[in-house]
């Protein structure tokens, strides 16, 4: 609660304004039944139509202030919500960019997209709610209590039980319905997490033909989302039914006593009718107030939700650190280091050491599971490591900014991912003052420009979500051209030329080395033709280092690597 008003300090005047004139409208209509029965009493009554008209005026003028002050009022009412939930998601956005991957991890992509979508609009709708409604209802039932006073003392009391009883069932449903609420939310956020991962694998589903199981499980989440939004929904609506009945027995008791006081002459007719109209305000009130309690609780418990994740600092703290390079210093250093995932039952690395130096190329091959992912990013810090110390140019990596990381390591991930826009905004990723001249040289480096000199737009042709207006391979080489252009002291290829063939795998690979210079490259891959002219290679099995060497020396002296050179080539093939 505290977070969200903080987000509203902002929207003070409208968040005055709004409940201000909010009330100035409900003030106004507390008028409209002592006008209706002073003109039952003194003009009906009477048969004074001159006063009837005139105070028919007077109504329609208390209804067109009113409607201008509520229009006014939903204005800024509205303004302020959206303004507010604007700001949370671009403050929760930027929160999760300070994620590591291991928080990433831990906290799941489909809980941060519920939150950041459904969470903020539930956050939205009660917020717009609450500025127009929780000072013009409770203003109402007191107000309308208080006139009824002025009206008949004796008929004032049945308000005066009424609206306690009434209050007792809104807060007491509140009071149920808030942690169910929030339940409700995280079923939505199982659902969006199978919704989001069937999406993304639905070629695996249809390739293994599992539909109908995919389906089963969608099922499964849906029906228990419905389960706890009928439960909760069923006791919310109780609400109306409940106060329904006490206002309508208030209002069987009002009548009656009314009738009593007027055949003895206590009360006139007009009053009883005012009163009565009172009564009906009170009912269209506390239903408006209903509907805002249960909004509310939506969400307070959807604002929770947000906090949740606001509150979580990142595992990560960088320091202030900037990268220089020395001669003779290496450009790489792991030393005796070990990483566990959060949640694993085992290390995926065990004491891991090597140098790289500033202008080698390191080759890191291994078989499925060996590790090579997870070393290489522990270069760029996606992950902690748990044991040992990593240095960059001398300087642990802890004690780096994290803007000299980014500037100094740039990474092509075994994964291609490209963003909605044009191949030119996501080479800009790279470098966002890079000419095109640099555009173009580093396509041609990625083995990629022939096939954008292709496009009819060239390098504003259009990329779709996720690049998938592009084979695999293209997505690849775009990537890496992506990394190239950002002139890294440290380039990682994490097996992302996996989807090339041998001739374009060993055209990239003789351009990089051409162009690299100082650059220190690590190649990531299964392919032993990949990494065998690297100045050094490490073989992993198993999270440990089986070999590091030059391939002659690997090949004679490291049994995995042999095993992994000839199960694709074949023993006895030249070397």
């Amino acid at each position: 609660m505290k977070r969200l008003l903080s987000f509203l300090k902002n929207y003070r005047r409208e968040a005055v304004v709004a409940p201000a004139l909010k009330m100035l409208e409900a003030f106004f209509d507390l008028f409209v039944p002592l006008v209706t029965a002073d003109i039952i009493n003194n003009g009906i009554g009477r048969a004074d139509s001159r006063y009837v008209f005139s105070h028919a005026l007077i109504l329609i003028l208390l209804g067109l202030l009113g409607l201008a002050a509520s229009i006014t009022a939903q204005y800024f009412a509205a303004k302020a919500a959206v303004g507010v939930s604007s700001a949370m998601r671009h403050e929760l956005f930027h929160h999760i960019q300070s994620f590591g991957f291991a928080d990433l991890d831990k906290v799941g992509t489909g809980t941060l997209i519920t939150r950041m979508t459904s969470d903020v609009n539930q956050v939205q709708n009660g917020l717009n709610l609450f500025l127009r409604l929780f000072l013009r209802s409770p203003f109402i039932v007191f107000g309308s209590m208080i006139m009824a006073f002025t009206i008949s003392v004796k008929a004032a009391l049945i308000f005066a039980v009424a609206i306690p009883v009434l209050g007792v069932i809104v807060f007491g449903i509140m009071k149920v319905t808030r942690p169910l609420y929030r339940k409700t939310q995280g079923s939505l956020d199982a659902l969006t997490g199978t919704v989001r991962e069937n999406l993304t694998g639905v070629r695996v589903v249809r390739a293994f033909g599992r539909e109908d199981a995919e389906t089963a499980r969608f099922h499964k989440a849906n029906a228990a989302l419905t389960r706890d939004q009928l439960h909760v929904g069923g006791i919310s609506a109780l609400m109306n039914p409940l106060t329904f009945v006490v206002v309508n027995v208030a209002l069987i008791v009002l009548l009656n006593t009314g009738a009593v006081e007027i055949s003895v002459g206590s009360l006139a007719q007009g009053d009883v009718v005012a009163l009565v109209n009172y009564l009906n305000q009170i009912l269209v009130e506390l239903v408006k107030l209903a509907n805002l309690i249960v909004q509310v609780t939506r969400a307070l418990a959807s604002a929770d939700r947000v906090d949740e994740i606001l509150k979580t600092e990142p595992s990560m703290q960088y320091g202030s650190g900037t990268v220089e390079e020395k001669p003779g210093v290496p450009a790489v250093v792991f030393d005796h280091v070990s990483l566990t995932y959060p949640g694993a039952g085992g290390e995926s690395l065990h004491d891991i050491s090597f140098t790289a130096m500033p202008g080698e190329t390191i080759g890191v091959i291994g078989g499925t599971g060996s590790g090579k992912s997870s070393l290489v990013n522990l270069i760029p810090r996606f992950y902690d490591r748990t044991d040992g110390s990593i240095r960059l140019f001398g300087t642990r990596v802890e004690n780096l900014k994290k803007e000299a990381i980014d500037e100094t390591v740039a990474v092509a991930l075994q994964k291609a991912a490209l963003f909605s826009g044009t191949i030119r905004s996501n080479l800009l990723m790279g470098k966002k003052d890079a000419e095109e001249a640099d555009m173009w040289r580093a396509l041609t480096a990625a083995q990629a420009a022939d096939f954008v000199r292709g496009k009819k737009a060239g390098l504003d042709a259009p990329v779709e979500q996720g690049g998938r207006n592009f084979s695999g391979g293209q997505r690849q080489r775009l990537t890496i051209a992506r990394a190239l252009i950002a002139e890294p002291k440290i380039l990682i290829l994490d097996d992302s030329a996996s989807a090339l063939d041998y001739a374009t795998d060993a055209a990239l690979r003789r351009a990089i080395r051409e162009m690299s210079g100082k650059m220190t490259v690590f190649i990531v891959s299964q392919r032993a033709n990949s990494v065998m002219n690297s100045d050094k290679i490490i073989v992993l099995d198993e999270g440990r280092i089986a070999g590091i060497g030059t391939h002659e020396e690997l090949l004679a002296g490291c049994e995995v690597y042999r095993d992994i050179y000839e199960s694709q080539f074949g023993k006895g093939e030249a070397r």
